[in-house]
């Protein structure tokens, strides 16, 4: 029953989704009509959020592929380290499952009032959390219960952590982020405050009249990633399918990129606009003040321009830190530069940056995160070198590296026990 709800619902966003909705409207006595309405509508809008971050990371994903191959390393397939998975999904899922009971607790009897909505990361944090203490040698019921009583920590304090910040960003109290862009996004707040100016906005800024279609973020991303896609194809020429060109396969993923955006933000649009008034049932009756957090892309609606002047920054610093990373032989592996978790995580840490300090702050903001990115991706592939190293290659450089290192050393302190 545990395996069944967390594989069909707890991992399921759309319905997930549309079942708190449905919940929520409940405990409001709402129509029977207004509940179908919207449950439905909720789930229809998670499920094209998800369908444009999967347009979105399938550009990307195509781009650290090729980089890996021309570097020589062992790609990775996949979203988990299969071997890992078949020996420690089931300590994965039950530290979700009984995460989220002590989750859900913290928020009903305590302060913090965060109900953690983003689906697929109710997975991944115990998944790292648990590899973590795999490495510090942690095993059997330890391993779960530890590794619950982690996941809910960080489900509960991080998006709490940082709802200031976000608020500031987004000008809207009644949601959180709920994403491993945390540690990142609060290093950008934190520094754009002190260097920023936030009177010099990210979307407020002088394009002349016949540039301005560079204000919709679809044609922004959509060029950059065609740059991008011309500049690694060069490098990489594995990027490119046979049978197609340099040329006109970026300029197909360019279009795809601009059209997930847009499907994206719709998304973000109607979840928004169904799951925020019908989560106010649950907040009022079952979990009093609650705030849902919800998944990073959520912020990109709210300052569109600071997403792509984020991702062109981090872009650009962290490859840099990474060549010299790689050819100082900083770490015990190489790394390969960190596109999702530069558009995604830094996206989000630059809209952070540009609520506390403007252009500048979400600029030099992004900048410094990056620089921590990296740090965090090497250190974590150095850790988790017998469990998750390739995954974390990946999808590391956040709170996912973070709290993978935590674990670890939570598991050396435990390891014997």
């Amino acid at each position: 029953m545990i395996n069944w709800i967390a594989t069909n619902i707890l991992q399921n966003p759309p319905i997930l989704l549309g079942l708190i909705a449905a919940l929520g409207l409940a405990i409001q006595k709402k129509p029977f009509a207004d509940i179908i309405k919207g449950s439905l509508t909720a789930a229809f809008g998670m499920l094209i959020l998800t369908e444009g971050v999967n347009m979105l990371t399938g550009i990307i994903s195509s781009i650290n592929t090729a980089v890996q191959t021309q570097m020589g390393l062992t790609v990775s397939k996949g979203l988990s380290d299969i071997s890992f998975t078949a020996d420690y999904g089931g300590a994965v899922g039950m530290a979700m499952f009984f995460g989220l009971i002590i989750h859900l607790l913290i928020a009903r009897f305590t302060p913090v009032k965060t109900i953690f909505l983003t689906g697929h990361m109710l997975w991944w944090v115990p998944f790292v959390i648990v590899a973590g203490l795999v490495e510090g040698g942690v095993r059997g019921p330890l391993l779960v219960g530890v590794g619950a009583l982690i996941s809910a920590c960080y489900w509960s304090f991080m998006p709490w952590i940082m709802r200031k910040y976000v608020w500031d960003a987004t000008g809207d109290d009644s949601f959180l982020i709920g994403h491993p862009t945390g540690i990142l996004s609060m290093i950008s707040g934190f520094v754009a405050k002190r260097v920023g100016n936030k009177d010099h906005s990210t979307e407020d800024l002088n394009i002349p009249k016949g540039l301005s279609f560079f204000r919709e973020i679809s044609i922004t991303g959509g060029l950059v990633m065609f740059l991008v896609d011309l500049v690694v194809g060069v490098i990489a020429p594995s990027l490119i399918p046979k049978g197609s060109n340099l040329v006109m396969f970026s300029i197909n993923q360019g279009l795809t990129f601009g059209a997930g955006l847009l499907i994206l933000l719709y998304g973000v649009r109607l979840l928004i606009n169904q799951i925020v008034p019908a989560f106010q049932g649950i907040a009022e009756k079952v979990v009093p003040g609650a705030k849902p957090a919800f998944d990073v892309p959520i912020l990109f609606n709210y300052r569109p321009n600071a997403v792509i002047i984020g991702f062109l920054t981090a872009m650009i610093t962290s490859t840099i830190l990474v060549v010299v990373a790689n050819s100082m032989h900083l770490f015990s592996v190489l790394i390969v530069p960190l596109v999702i978790t530069s558009f995604f995580e830094c996206g989000g840490a630059a809209v952070i940056g540009e609520g506390q300090g403007g252009v500048r702050g979400a600029i030099i903001g992004t900048a410094v995160a990056s620089i921590v990115m990296v740090a965090l991706v090497g250190l974590s592939a150095m850790v988790l070198g017998s469990t998750i190293r390739n995954w974390i290659l990946i999808f590391g450089g956040n709170d996912l590296s973070l709290w993978s290192m935590i674990s670890a050393g939570i598991g050396k302190l435990l390891g014997g026990l």
